[in-house]
């Protein structure tokens, strides 16, 4: 599945320089190693190793801030690499919910309108799965190993119409309860855990990056781990 970054690492691109830098992923890793703890570096490595870009979180014109935030958080924890975000409402409400640090190890990509969004997945193999309450597909019944974008709408109208007739799959949380929903993020949640499970349970693990990727990750997110990377990273250099 498509893999957000290359190797070299464009680092002017990333931390916004002035003058262009690229290095290498496990030049940059050599670079940076000094400046991490021990226990940052093991905890990188051990993240890296359950990071998977095969399903890819998709939240539709949320309005509450605070659910995207809680999704996020939920995504990122149970090690979902990319997420997009198509923001559609004219109108949001704000919150003091925090992603706890969940966007600053995901990479996502936020949209204006859905039906480029959806194009933009299809393009690069992804098939869409909508999540809608009037669907016949039980939740557990999709195959989370196939590259799959799991699509969570609004809070109030669900899933808009462009990504209802684009979905190549239309999937439902079944309630057994007196309740006719779940709130957005419980739905996210619980969603995004089913597909971990079916990923362990059928392939044993849920990270497959290849050994290339998870080292290109990892350079990655050694620079969002050092501490003013904009003006470490230059520094180190020139002090070679």
């Amino acid at each position: 599945m498509p893999f957000p970054y290359d190797d070299p690492v464009d680092i002017a691109e990333l931390l916004d320089l002035d003058e262009p830098l690229e290095l290498e992923a496990a030049e940059l890793i050599e670079l940076l190693d000094d400046q991490l703890t021990e226990r940052r570096k093991q905890r990188i490595d051990e993240v890296v190793r359950h990071r998977t870009c095969t399903v890819v979180p998709v939240m539709d014109g949320i309005y509450d801030l605070g659910n995207a935030a809680a999704v996020l958080r939920s995504a990122e924890g149970l090690g979902y690499q990319r997420a997009h975000v198509i923001d559609t409402q004219p109108h949001q409400k704000t919150s003091e919910r925090v992603t706890q640090g969940a966007d600053k190890w995901m990479d996502v990509t936020r949209w204006e309108n859905p039906a480029r969004c959806i194009r933009f997945l299809h393009d690069r193999g992804y098939r869409v799965a909508a999540t809608h309450l009037d669907a016949d597909v039980e939740l557990a019944d999709v195959d989370f190993t196939r590259p799959t974008a799991l699509v969570f709408g609004n809070e109030k109208d669900g899933i808009s119409d462009e990504v209802y007739q684009m979905a190549d799959v239309r999937c439902v949380i079944p309630i057994r309860g007196f309740v006719q929903s779940f709130n957005i993020s419980v739905a996210a949640a619980m969603s995004l855990y089913e597909a971990m499970r079916q990923r362990v349970a059928k392939l044993g693990a849920q990270g497959d990056l290849s050994a290339e990727e998870q080292r290109i990750l990892k350079a990655h997110f050694y620079i969002r781990s050092a501490t003013r990377a904009e003006r470490l990273i230059p520094s180190l250099l020139r002090r070679r």
